[in-house]
């Protein structure tokens, strides 16, 4: 172990992830229980994200460990000292490997391709636009709002003589996904900006006063502190399948539910598939079964545009009324308030509009961050955030909402930073080509998932959908599970119902 591997400090915990932490409403003593393995290759970034990326996943971890510590059987419980909590340990190259862990997939050997063509920054009549274009469905939509044909030479064109703004309100208008490149500056004057900074990184409350959680004994090894808890998952994308990719790790069933009509991108849904099972669902007109599902279902989590659920009465206080004991965890792009809270948005975008991405762009040109670090972040504190409502319900009772954004957890990676001037007007510099579309190119020869044994951050496993190479989960705490019991299957092949067995 070089200098730099040297493992810090467990009582002197780094002041993010006693931030996150204390955000989560945890005990401050127990941080104490939390060492950390810092490296300094991982996620080279000018903004904080090897220690941003270290809180989450340290909370995460540190919140299961707790409620491993309280469902612990009796054999157990004389292996921990102290408060009796598993101790903690937080890698960095484990955390920068899972943060990555699209680009670490293979199938067959086989790389997937994270970013469609139309995914990229494109320079326009006074600055800069990012777009998102890897579903079909929004693709087509911006196109139809620009009027070009699929192609990127033709869509660069109309792009370079509309103002960034104007492209941003027409292609949002047509249901499309582009935002204008903002400094941080800018973004601190947005409406929704001022909107997000009024609410803290984790939104939680109780919605009700049903009776105190009752949780059964653990005593299975290894420890699965959501072993016999069942989860809808109703989260596409990134941020909210790994925060329950995360929860089925420690033992939970998770079932994801999607609409039949809205098909997810085979890789992503491989990569955060790992220990779920998959069904699909028409929730109109599927609604007894959901109902079913809903009344033995102990967490519930969302990650579509806000009101967009509350429509179909599924919104935390509607869910709590039916459903009394719920947890509801709820995940947005730009957060449930505010002028854009019910717009589209992914972690690229994100990065674009909140100065993120001039604040580590270089020579008149936007950059971007090593990983999505929005989406993974924001994923192991959602998940962080459903553990200790759990602890707390067994403590105290009560239905229990938990709500987090990319958007909040953007300005939390901000906070402290030097305003950035936006890149140059420079006419001459071309928009970025393809080596800079992904919205989490690293730096150039940098290695975003450094240090550790290749061992310990990955494994493989045969699978359905193939031989599947994959990152390890990097949160880990003694006695805790080192993989996931099952490999993801194909979209959509389960029966929508649960385990006979919840515990299995």
């Amino acid at each position: 172990m070089t200098d730099t591997d040297r493992p810090s400090s467990g009582s002197r915990p780094g002041p993010r992830l006693a931030a996150a932490w204390s955000s989560l409403g945890g005990d401050p003593d127990l941080l104490a229980r939390v060492t950390t393995v810092e490296r300094s290759g991982a996620l080279p970034a000018r903004l904080p994200v090897r220690e941003t990326a270290r809180a989450c996943v340290g909370a995460c971890a540190l919140a299961a460990a707790e409620l491993g510590a309280r469902r612990a059987g009796p054999a157990r419980r004389g292996h921990h000292p102290g408060p009796g909590v598993p101790a903690v340990r937080v890698d960095d190259g484990a955390v920068a490997a899972a943060f990555v862990s699209e680009r670490h997939l293979l199938v067959d050997g086989r790389a997937p391709v994270s970013f469609a063509p139309l995914s990229r920054f494109w320079r326009t009549a006074d600055g800069w636009v990012r777009t998102h274009a890897n579903y079909p469905h929004h693709r087509a939509r911006l196109l139809a709002a620009l009027g070009t044909p699929d192609d990127p030479e033709a869509v660069a064109a109309v792009l370079a003589g509309r103002p960034a703004a104007e492209v941003e309100e027409t292609v949002y208008a047509a249901g499309g996904l582009a935002v204008a490149l903002r400094t941080p500056a800018a973004w601190a004057a947005h409406a929704q900006a001022a909107a997000v900074a009024r609410r803290p990184l984790v939104e939680r409350g109780r919605l009700d006063s049903a009776p105190a959680r009752v949780l059964a004994p653990v005593d299975r090894d290894p420890l699965l502190p959501a072993a016999g808890l069942r989860v809808l998952d109703l989260t596409r994308v990134v941020a909210g399948p790994v925060a329950t990719r995360t929860l089925a790790l420690l033992g939970a069933d998770v079932l994801r539910l999607d609409p039949p009509g809205l098909p997810e991108l085979p890789d992503q849904h491989t990569d955060t598939g790992f220990g779920k099972r998959s069904a699909l669902l028409d929730l109109p007109a599927g609604r007894d079964t959901f109902e079913e599902l809903l009344a033995a279902a102990d967490v519930v989590v969302t990650g579509y545009r806000p009101g967009a659920l509350d429509r179909l009465g599924l919104g935390a206080e509607a869910l709590a009324e039916r459903r009394p004991g719920v947890v509801v965890a709820q995940l947005s792009a730009w957060g449930a308030y505010g002028p854009w809270a019910g717009r589209r948005g992914f972690d690229s975008l994100v990065q674009a509009a909140t100065g993120i991405a001039v604040s580590e762009g270089s020579a008149g040109r936007p950059g971007v961050l090593p990983a999505q670090a929005l989406d993974h972040g924001t994923g192991y504190l959602l998940a962080a955030a459903v553990l200790r409502a759990l602890t707390e319900q067994a403590e105290e009772g009560g239905s229990r909402f938990v709500r987090l954004a990319l958007a909040r957890t953007a300005a939390w990676l901000l906070e402290g930073t030097a305003p950035t001037r936006a890149p140059g007007d420079d006419r001459t510099a071309a928009a970025p080509g393809p080596a800079s579309a992904s919205a989490s190119a690293s730096a150039p020869g940098a290695d975003v998932s450094a240090g550790g044994s290749a061992d310990d951050r990955f494994a493989e496993t045969d699978s359905a959908l193939g031989r599947l190479r994959y990152a390890r989960s990097p949160v880990s705490f003694t006695d805790g599970p080192r993989d996931w019991a099952r490999p993801p299957g194909p979209w959509g092949t389960d029966p929508a119902r649960w385990n006979a067995d919840p515990a299995r």
